[in-house]
């Protein structure tokens, strides 16, 4: 018994490169170094593994099968680890539609979407096909051709329904027809209806049971009949060509399935003296056969099976007719075959290949990046909340000492020298550059503002000349343009684009202060930066603390100065301990993520930074406490102090001198420090912004490419639609007659499916006359035309009446399929022969005998053809028509 299998068609994709744009995230999240370079590697290893999978065909081997599971592995495993989105990472994945074949002009459908779940589905198809073909080809006459068939149906099956569960949500539209959850649970269907086929072709190959044998056929009849409902029902699958094609097939595959059911019944029927039931389930099957071999012949060789159940039913209805004279009952009277399903769809769970190796396996996860994205944040902010709060008790510190003019007011003993202290800050600030220093950074603060400026103004205006253009796009063609608009796809992108210009226009307003601040304090830092002997010149003479020479005040000032400097350095070891703290978070998160597939990533962070910078933070505290009472207890000696000291003007104005002097000092290092801060800011800023820019650009390159392709689909769908509307057709070409008999239905359309191997039940044939050629369907009944119109010879002259035989009581446009009364078929009628392609007779429009001016006849008509064997149309007598808008054309006497 020749039995067919059906396979699926694979989908066909575009060409994509992974590489570019994975290494460029790549490049712009991880620094450089050796774990860059290797993930470099490992995107341009994805990149082949992709053109190995889908960019070439592939062969009906488990290599080949294996190739595309890898790549789904792969797929699964950096989904998480890259930020695949329309916004982010845009890859657009082109794929065609399996099952449509498209049109001369049109082309086939496909589909292009920016999604990685889009790629994945489209695999995955592709798997599920690749599974059936090698499944189909497989040699079901040993044991282990079955069992490889088996394996790779249920693989099939299981890989559709995981497309029908997870197309809809893995999508943000819809998708093509042939991964659409109906056509793929259809298929799903087909495919375990094939599998449950196989594992009775086993249990009849292993000569088990027959009550097992006929459960197992019956289970396969009732897969069959269900794929079948599902293929009949659904509006749209009729539509595929592929579709109409494998409905005879299934229906076919149910009737075989019931009647083995039925033959292994019937001999357990006899097993257990039921000879009535015997019988009746044999000519069950035998109607069953019938059927098959009637309407499906071309599809299913069921010649063996047929012979098998005829000899059964003979021999059984002649020992009962001779023997038992069991009463046969009706078939609706049996009990029903029980059902046995032995197959199971194989769940589709990562990793699928046993070879997979995962290319990212260092890597961490997307949502691990994130969370430690957020954590160094989180850590930087804490770091640098408590390295200002020290910087800013350091100023505080600075500030108090110059405004008590502290330690230069107990280092001025002769009142005709410069304080040790004021040399020392002059000598800083000229060793640092002085005011060309200042000036310096701030004529480059211009630049780096523009060039920031500049950046991002063209990565803005990128984005709006795209949206503008797919605004216009929108408008002309509504409906049709289905796509996601630009300025819902660029929100994110403008809201950074909006941060950014935020942070420069603060940046602004502080190059601002800075100038101010510059301005205000210039004159004075000029004045630090001079040689000693002009400073010295600059500062008034006067000697108030001359008495206080030895004083316990003076000692006291000193100690405690002593002790605000060791708190400073201390405050700068501190800093440099807090900074230089590292600890990798990856790990915590990873374990996270693990236990609870997600990451609290705020309770995490903040018990960890707790618990790695806790002592930090105390030292901190403790430091700052301490500077708070040594500048409580400066202040209460400079009181007493100041008290002692001898006051007069000369003395006020030195004092003065020299306080401004320290509090330059202190300006000068702040301002060198603010502008050094903004340069650095402006540069790394500059690095943001590039990257902004590329991805802009880059989103918008990959908007263009799916605009293009777009573009090309709506054209070719324009292409596939009718140039013009349907016109009505006249009145007397859609005449019928109330005795026109109704026409027979449309045999099925023919296949290309190829016979497959004998099943272990019944044995091959001896020769080529045991398999009979498949013959076309019975021709349906031709049109009736009439007896009362006498056959009109071909050679009738130009210009002859009808034969006068003809009774006047039959008007010509009563006969049916006359067009005016003609004797010629109408359209609407059709030929009185089956008009489906494929079959010898089929003619698709009347042809002329040939060319030349000889071969027409009356009013300049070809003579159309006669099909053999049935009289020729009479031709009545043409009414008169007006006269034609054209000169009479001349022609000869027939």
């Amino acid at each position: 018994m020749a039995t067919t299998f059906v396979s699926v068609p694979l989908k066909k994709a575009s060409e994509v490169d992974l590489s570019k744009p994975l290494s460029k995230f790549i490049a712009a999240t991880y620094p450089s170094g050796e774990s860059q370079a290797e993930y470099v590697r490992a995107a341009e290893e994805v990149n082949k593994l992709r053109k190995s999978a889908v960019g070439r065909p592939l062969d009906k081997h488990d290599s080949s099968l294996d190739t595309l599971l890898r790549y789904y592995d792969q797929l699964c495993a950096i989904e998480p680890k890259f930020p695949f989105a329309e916004n982010q990472l845009c890859l657009t994945f082109t794929w065609k539609d399996a099952f449509d074949k498209g049109s001369l002009f049109g082309g086939s459908v496909k589909l292009a979407l920016a999604s990685l779940g889009y790629e994945k589905t489209c695999v995955l198809f592709n798997v599920g096909a690749l599974a059936s073909q090698i499944a189909a080809e497989q040699n079901l006459e040993n044991d282990e051709g079955l069992k490889s068939a088996a394996k790779y149906y249920q693989l099939a099956t299981g890989v559709f329904q995981h497309i029908k569960d997870s197309v809809l949500s893995a999508l943000n539209r819809e998708p093509t027809m042939d991964i659409s959850p109906d056509t793929v649970g259809t298929l799903s269907l087909i495919m375990l209806a094939q599998a449950q086929e196989v594992f009775f072709l086993k249990a009849a190959a292993d000569k088990m049971k027959d009550a097992i044998i006929a459960r197992l056929a019956n289970q396969a009849a009732d897969y069959y009949g269900d794929a079948f409902k599902q293929c009949q029902y659904k509006e749209h699958l009729p539509k595929y060509f592929y579709f109409q094609e494998v409905l005879p097939v299934l229906a076919a595959k149910h009737c075989m399935m019931q009647a083995n059911a039925e033959y292994h019944q019937s001999i357990l029927a006899k097993q257990q003296k039921k000879f009535g039931e015997e019988i009746a389930r044999l000519q069950h099957g035998t109607d069953l056969v019938k059927t098959i071999a009637s309407r499906y012949d071309e599809y299913i060789n069921v010649k063996d099976l047929s012979d098998k159940i005829s000899r059964a039913l003979t021999a059984a209805k002649k020992d009962n007719d001779f023997i038992y004279h069991d009463r046969v009952p009706d078939v609706k009277d049996l009990e029903p075959i029980g059902k046995a399903s032995l197959v199971k769809s194989t769940p589709v769970t990562v990793p699928m290949s046993p070879k997979f190796t995962d290319l990212f396996a260092k890597m961490v996860p997307l949502a691990v990046q994130q969370a430690l994205s957020v954590y160094n944040q989180r850590r930087a902010d804490l770091v640098n909340r408590m390295i200002a709060q020290m910087r800013e008790s350091t100023n505080l510190a600075n500030g108090i000492l110059a405004s008590l003019n502290l330690p230069a007011a107990i280092e001025d003993i002769s009142g005709d020298s410069i304080p040790q202290s004021i040399l020392e800050k002059s000598s800083s600030v000229i060793q640092q550059g002085g005011l060309q220093t200042i000036d310096q950074l701030i004529r480059d603060l211009p630049d780096l503002l523009q060039r920031n400026s500049e950046i991002l103004d063209e990565s803005m205006r990128i984005l709006e000349q795209e949206e503008i253009t797919d605004n216009d796009l929108k408008t002309k063609f509504k409906e049709r343009w289905q796509r996601t608009p630009s300025n819902e796809l660029y929100k994110p992108l403008r809201a950074d684009g909006a941060n950014f210009r935020t942070t420069l226009n603060r940046a602004v307003q502080a190059d601002k202060v800075v100038r101010e601040r510059y301005a205000a304090h210039s004159e004075i830092i000029a004045l630090l930066c001079k040689p000693e002997a002009e400073l010295n010149t600059a500062i008034p003479s006067g000697n108030p603390t001359r008495s206080l020479q030895g004083s316990e005040v003076v000692t006291l000032l000193k100690t405690l100065l002593a002790s605000l400097n060791e708190v400073k350095k201390e405050r700068e070891t501190l800093e440099n301990d807090i900074k230089s703290v590292e600890f990798d978070m990856s790990s915590k998160f990873l374990t996270a993520l693990a236990q609870d597939g997600a990451i609290n990533e705020e309770a995490v962070s903040v018990t960890e930074l707790d618990r790695i910078y806790g002592g930090h933070t105390d030292r901190v505290q403790k430091n700052l406490k301490k500077q708070e009472e040594l500048l409580a207890n400066i202040q209460r000696a400079h009181e007493e102090f100041s008290k002692s000291t001898q006051s007069n003007t000369d003395a006020n104005q030195r004092e003065e001198i020299l306080k401004k002097l320290a509090a330059a000092h202190d300006q000068f290092v702040e301002l060198v420090a603010n502008l050094r801060e903004g340069t650095k800011f402006y540069n790394g800023l500059t690095e943001i912004l590039l990257k902004f820019q590329t991805k802009c650009s880059d989103i918008v390159f990959a908007r263009k490419t799916e605009r293009d392709e777009l573009l090309k689909d709506m054209q070719q769908s324009m292409a596939r639609e009718p140039s013009a509307p349907n016109l009505a057709t006249p009145a007397y070409q859609t005449a019928v007659s109330v005795n026109e008999s109704t026409p027979g239905p449309t045999p099925a359309p023919r296949t290309v499916f190829q016979p497959k191997t004998q099943t272990p039940e019944c044995s091959p044939p001896s020769s080529s006359e045991n398999q009979p050629k498949p013959q076309p369907p019975a021709r349906p009944p031709p049109p009736s035309i009439g007896t009362t119109y006498a056959p009109a010879s071909f050679g009738t002259a130009t210009g002859a009446s009808a034969p006068a035989s003809a009774p006047a009581s039959a008007p010509v446009s009563a006969s049916p399929g006359l067009i005016g009364g003609t004797g010629m078929p109408s359209q609407a009628q059709g030929p009185p022969y089956p008009s489906y392609q494929g079959y010898p007779g089929y003619y698709q429009m009347p042809m002329p005998m040939g060319y030349g001016q000889y071969g027409y006849g009356q009013y300049n008509m070809p003579y159309m053809y006669q099909p053999p064997g049935q009289p020729p149309f009479q031709s009545a007598q043409q009414p008169q028509q007006p006269g034609y808008p054209y000169p009479q054309q001349q022609y000869y006497q027939q």
